[in-house]
């Protein structure tokens, strides 16, 4: 008896590659709970695009960012309606005084009762370096749940490049970052802390990787023990998408548009300055600015536009001899760890104990 070999299954391409019609709400990759919320809120088709080029004025890319804002607040306050009260963290805002006399807002948080000395997690939050605040819902908790998990919490409220605070370009919110993380490693004693990891997410993962590779030129990067970086938005301005990052291709338009990106550079970096600066866009650093970095974790989400550009990051930190882990979330959009806290808590609880334990395991 012989029998024929079955002609092997047509390869598909993932997402919008193989597919363009797929959304967020019909790949079938997507985790049902984020596609339950997301429907709950008329986001499950394809994002809209972007109503100007970057080419715009600045006035008008800077009213098109607030108005972004607006939107992103938003849906960040609706998706932490009903989030049960967190016991047991004491917060407090301390204020320091930036290079310009300007003040930075410290928002700290720890564990009540806990007997320390405590890792320490330098928190900066998202919003494509040009928009968002540390007082927002969505950080506001996210740093009481990190803070709940055993570890002294640090968010820093740096100048945005554009939004409700101001229109502050680069290099300025780095600076600011830079200013409160310096002023965290000289007060570990006072914070009741051992050492000090810097996470973000999107934008806030750029200032993060910024952070090392700046305290590296500096010669401080002994005050950073580590870095974790969540779907690091850190590739700048480009008129066509690199078709080495298919993820800009395969997710565009799963909640984030990728015409987005190239106006939150616009505003972040006029004119594209800092193009080849690393501290403005940690995607174009050399080996020797990563060289000695303090290890790192990069961790993306499947379907994010960005997953692609911090892929290559985690690859390049590994090629200069960095440690480094690189890992994608299944079936999560962009910071899909963080936005859904009430549909998916398992998802939530395993990004606070993998940022908490990294920190804990570098103390």
């Amino acid at each position: 008896m012989t029998t024929e070999a079955s002609p092997a299954a047509e390869h598909v391409a993932p997402g919008r590659l193989g597919d363009p019609a797929l959304t967020i709400g019909t790949d079938p990759r997507a985790d049902p709970r984020m596609v339950a919320v997301l429907e709950g809120f008329g986001l499950t088709g394809l994002a809209d695009g972007a109503p100007l080029r970057a080419t715009a004025s600045r006035e008008e890319l800077l009213a098109f960012v607030e108005a972004v804002e607006v939107g992103f607040e938003g849906l960040f306050t609706a998706l932490a309606e009903g989030s049960p009260p967190l016991e047991g963290v004491t917060s407090e805002v301390r204020t320091i005084e930036g290079e310009g006399g300007h003040e930075i807002r410290l928002h700290v948080h720890r564990p009540t009762g806990v007997e320390g000395p405590l890792p320490c997690i330098y928190q900066v939050h998202g919003g494509g370096m040009v928009m968002l605040a540390t007082e927002g819902p969505l950080y506001t908790r996210w740093r009481l749940e990190l803070a709940a998990a055993g570890a002294v919490v640090v968010g820093v409220e740096y100048r945005n490049g554009g939004g409700v605070l101001g229109a502050h370009p680069f290099p300025a919110g780095l600076e600011d970052c830079a200013a409160g993380l310096r002023w965290v490693a000289a007060h570990l004693d006072e914070l009741g802390a051992s050492n000090v990891v810097v996470t973000g997410d999107s934008g806030g993962a750029n200032l993060a990787l910024a952070l090392a590779i700046k305290a590296n030129r500096e010669g401080w990067a002994g005050e950073i023990s580590g870095v974790y970086a969540q779907c690091p938005y850190i590739l700048g301005s480009w008129e066509d998408p690199p078709a080495e990052l298919g993820s800009l291709r395969e997710n565009d338009r799963y909640w984030l548009n990728r015409e987005l990106f190239p106006l939150l550079a616009a505003v972040y970096d006029p004119d594209s300055a800092n193009a080849a600066d690393a501290t403005c866009w940690p995607a174009v650093a050399t080996e020797a600015d990563l060289r000695g970095l303090p290890p790192h974790v990069i961790s993306c989400n499947e379907l994010d536009p960005l997953r692609d550009e911090g892929l290559a990051y985690h690859r390049r930190l590994l090629a200069a001899g960095v440690p480094s882990i690189g890992k994608i979330n299944l079936g999560l959009c962009h910071v899909g760890e963080i936005l859904f806290r009430a549909a998916m808590p398992d998802v939530y609880a395993e990004a606070v104990r993998d940022v908490t334990g990294f920190a804990r395991s570098l103390a």
